[in-house]
């Protein structure tokens, strides 16, 4: 942000709500008097609430929830979830959600808000296609320590995300025993780091490895043969987009937004119901155990993505949203689905 011109100013907090929130919410307050911006975007669930509080609707606020906190808070914490985003809606001029499965969760759930959708997009020149013989693929995985020992022809399923619950990569290690029995030599990377790093790695069955944290992503997409991603919720998830931009099939749960993120000849092999590890195996069996058909996914998955989920797209619908609610003339990009 610094190296692009913005100015970052910090703001301590805790992750999650609790006794801190409203001294937290009085120093963004201050720290928002102090910037004087002509429009706020919030972000997440506990740095959205305490800036809608800050704010309080005086100023322009879009407010963009990530995938609802309700639906990842548990037990007794789901409902005062959805109480405060219900409360906490009146304070912004656009609730905006990455997929219209997205913004029919919250019209579900009874939150009373102004809604936009722009659909999450990827960085185009990024995310891309790499090699295009056995050799340059062999020459990747080599320079990736975690594959250290694997022959280079293995089949390789990558999954790339927060070790958390939400990721579900606890189903995928339930379901990687019924996968290396069709496929022996098949190897499973766990790409990531989190709270649940150490469960997961007790947990994990022969096959798979775990590769920590990565700064650059793009070479874990392009070494893979299938990425995963059994998410438990979601808004519309980035991993699955960034992967098929660089040519890859995927394999992702039916949560929010995936559907709008895959291209139509794909629902049939890629989509299977969250939290289903006989029917995650099943899937990523078929798929690599039939190459054609991988490649075909693959390279399809590459044109659905540079045709409807290119960065500067998003972005630009974006700008033309704060136009809108700062009384700007708006450009041509028309993302925005407004309801």
């Amino acid at each position: 942000a610094v190296a692009a011109g913005a100015e970052v100013a910090p703001w301590p907090a805790h992750r999650s709500p609790g006794p801190a929130l409203a001294g937290e919410t009085g120093r963004l307050a201050r720290l928002v008097r102090r910037l004087g911006p002509d429009l706020v975007h919030t972000h997440g669930a506990k740095a959205g609430l305490a800036a809608r509080l800050a704010v309080r609707g005086r100023i322009p606020t879009v407010h963009q929830p990530h995938a609802w906190p309700f639906e990842a808070a548990g037990g007794p914490v789901a409902g005062p979830a959805l109480g405060w985003e219900r409360y906490a809606a009146r304070w912004a001029h656009r609730v905006l959600c990455v997929s219209e499965a997205e913004r029919l969760r919250g019209i579900d759930a009874g939150v009373p808000a102004r809604w936009a959708v722009i659909r999450n997009g990827v960085d185009l020149d990024r995310y891309s296609p790499a090699y295009s013989d056995d050799a340059a693929r062999r020459a990747l995985r080599g320079a990736l320590p975690a594959l250290s020992g694997l022959a280079p022809d293995a089949p390789l399923v990558v999954c790339v995300g927060r070790l958390c619950p939400q990721k579900g990569q606890s189903v995928l290690l339930r379901a990687w025993p019924a996968i290396g029995a069709a496929v022996p030599d098949a190897r499973l990377v766990l790409v990531g780091d989190g709270p649940d790093r150490e469960r997961l790695h007790a947990a994990a069955p022969p096959g798979v490895r775990f590769a920590g944290a990565t700064e650059d992503i793009v070479p874990w997409y392009r070494a893979a043969d299938l990425v995963v991603l059994p998410s438990r919720w979601e808004g519309m998830a980035l991993p699955p987009l960034e992967a098929m931009a660089c040519g890859r099939p995927v394999v992702v749960t039916d949560v929010g937004g995936a559907r709008e993120s895959l291209p139509a000849e794909a629902l049939p092999h890629a989509l299977v119901p969250p939290a289903d590890p006989a029917a995650l195996a099943r899937a990523v069996r078929d798929l690599l155990t039939h190459p054609r058909l991988r490649l075909t996914l693959g390279r399809r998955a590459l044109e659905h993505v540079r045709a409807g989920h290119d960065v500067r797209r998003t972005a630009a619908a974006v700008l033309d949203l704060y136009r809108e609610l700062l009384g700007v003339p708006c450009t041509e990009s028309r993302e925005r689905i407004r309801r």
